[in-house]
């Protein structure tokens, strides 16, 4: 009931949208089983399959800015539409290749396109959701996502026990059944207005400014970078850590960060819904902390009810840090230009994406878990205390609006 409460006032599209980025990502299949895909089907060594992720990422950081420019010039919906289906397709084309170049050059094509609906999605969102319900939106955005992450693995286990190629084709039907949803549905369109008021005009020269030359907002994301380089340690170094370092089982750690998904379900919403009112700064700082405290606080863990502490305190940091983000950077954009600025905000994740399991894995290798994590802490810290400066920004920003 608290869940539901809490999202009250938001508007039609919002709802909406999560929906299509649900029934997209309940079909999320190909991405986790790639790896076993191209090893046991393809026949490429571990390294191989490992780069064509990499290709993948590249893919992403490349599509990242262009996409969400893009966005703003043929309308959010429109390139959301474009992704869906022609990423669907394009799972059907894969099952055509046994070629390790030619599924290679496939991935990249796969990334530029699909990962387009994340900026366009993100944009869509800062323009729907009224700035006071901004937070809420983009937390029911990331419960969507989370829901439709924690079907599509699990199914894709249970098909890929039948045939690999059923993932692909899975994958592809519900990329463009959640396009086929988009169309049918009917959207709340807002009219335009061409009369441009003495603030809009104010804001119009802003828009014109490149990104990088907006001082905010690049501070903002140098700010979120050593903070997201510690929280996607969850995706590699983590599980080594559990399972080689301390010994549990593959079991075990499978339940350990279901924890992590379980809190979002129940939490993040009406969570941030009471922080509703909290500056967007001051909840990336405690954001950030509780990130450094979380992964820092492996240091000392060697239980399991130390592991269930820990990842409870980097899921609230989490679930604070990244919707509180997300709301900073709509607030921080310029109106006619949001999906260019979201387009950098994703670019910035897929840099860390890219980055954080290859920086991670190699201090983990060469120095040990307890110099990882004493790292992690201290880059989580260097987050925080730089969100402060965010303070003074944020407010000239909010004189802009």
């Amino acid at each position: 009931m608290l869940l539901w409460k809490s999202l009250k006032g938001l508007p039609k599209n919002i709802w909406l949208i999560c929906t299509v980025a649900l029934i997209n990502r309940a079909g999320t299949m190909v991405l986790p089983f790639l790896a076993l895909y191209l090893t046991q089907e393809i026949g490429v060594g571990v390294g191989k399959a490992g780069l064509v992720l990499t290709f993948y990422g590249i893919g992403a950081l490349i599509s990242a800015p262009f996409a969400g420019k893009l966005s703003d010039k043929i309308g959010a919906l429109n390139l959301i539409r474009f992704s869906l289906f022609f990423s669907g397709i394009t799972f059907f084309v894969y099952t055509l290749f046994d070629n390790y170049i030619a599924i290679s050059i496939t991935s990249v094509v796969l990334a530029v396109i699909s990962e387009s609906f994340r900026p366009a999605g993100m944009a869509f969102i800062s323009t729907e959701a009224p700035t006071e319900l901004r937070k809420q939106a983009y937390a029911l955005y990331r419960l969507a996502i989370n829901l439709g992450m924690s079907i599509g693995p699990v199914v894709g286990g249970i098909l890929s026990a039948i045939n690999f190629n059923l993932l692909f084709y899975v994958d592809g039907l519900t990329s463009i059944a959640a396009g086929v949803f988009l169309i049918l549905v009917k959207w709340q369109i807002k009219p335009s207005n061409s009369e441009l008021s003495e603030e809009d005009s104010k804001l119009l020269k802003i828009a014109k400014k490149a990104v990088w030359r907006d001082s905010f907002f690049i501070y903002f994301l140098m700010a979120s970078i050593p903070v997201s380089l510690v929280f996607f340690q969850h995706l590699s170094t983590v599980p080594l850590f559990i399972v080689d370092n301390l010994g549990f089982t593959r079991q075990t750690f499978g339940l350990l960060v279901s924890i992590n998904t379980v809190i979002i379900i129940f939490v993040e919403v009406p969570l941030n819904a009471k922080m509703s009112h909290w500056a967007d700064w001051k909840s990336m700082a405690l954001g950030s902390l509780l990130c450094a405290v979380g992964f820092g606080g492996m240091v000392f863990t060697t239980e399991v009810i130390g592991l269930v502490i820990t990842i409870v305190i980097w899921t609230f940091g989490e679930m604070i840090f990244y919707p509180s983000s997300a709301s900073l950077a709509a607030t921080i954009a310029p109106e006619a230009r949001r999906g260019e600025y979201m387009g950098y905000y994703q670019m910035m994740f897929s840099f860390v994406f890219t980055l954080a399991p290859f920086g991670g894995t190699n201090i983990y290798e060469i120095y040990g878990a307890e110099v990882l994590w004493s790292i992690a802490f201290f880059a989580g810290i260097v987050s925080m205390l730089m969100m402060f400066r965010l303070k003074s920004f944020e407010n000239k920003a909010k004189q802009l609006i």
